[in-house]
């Protein structure tokens, strides 16, 4: 008997039933590129400028089996004294998810969707950078296992504080 291999995105789950996690829609929610200085921002620089890059992910039920989970990446680079360009992005994307155990929903929606999501993202703030005279924004990849760990540590601290 052949071993028969699950397709793309479809995981047995143990009990027989197949476990899934499906892209239904991506779309851009939100996209938002102000360079208030320029053109004098554009000018060379002597040195490289100062990057603070935000990254935050939502999720919400929008069916029992069907999730919108967003992405939300801004970036804003500063000069000596002034802002380059402040760039933001909300890009979203619904997903399928079945057949999964409760206690692996959560991950799911905030590691492996926004991971699903990232290159896309990624690729829009790149263009919006460059479209907006800049050199393109290139933002490395984002450990969205390690934020995830980190948001359960926090909602830890703060649940003994209460």
């Amino acid at each position: 008997m052949a071993n028969e291999e699950a397709p793309a995105g479809v995981v047995p789950n143990g009990n027989g039933a197949k476990a899934s996690l499906s892209v239904l829609a991506q779309y851009v929610k939100d996209l938002s590129f102000e360079s208030p200085g320029a053109p004098g921002s554009l000018r060379g620089r002597d040195k490289a400028p100062g990057i603070a890059i935000n990254v935050n992910v939502s999720a919400n039920p929008l069916s029992d089996k069907e999730f919108d989970v967003n992405l939300s990446l801004s970036a804003k680079a500063s000069g000596e004294s002034d802002v380059m360009f402040n760039v933001e992005l909300i890009y979203g994307g619904v997903f399928r998810i079945e057949g999964f155990p409760q206690e692996h929903m959560l991950p799911l929606l905030f590691i492996e969707c926004p991971r699903l999501l990232f290159p896309f993202a990624r690729q829009i703030i790149a263009e919006a950078t460059r479209n907006g005279g800049f050199p393109p924004l290139m933002l490395d990849p984002i450990d969205f296992a390690q934020m995830f760990q980190q948001k359960l540590a926090d909602d830890q601290a703060k649940a003994k504080m209460s």
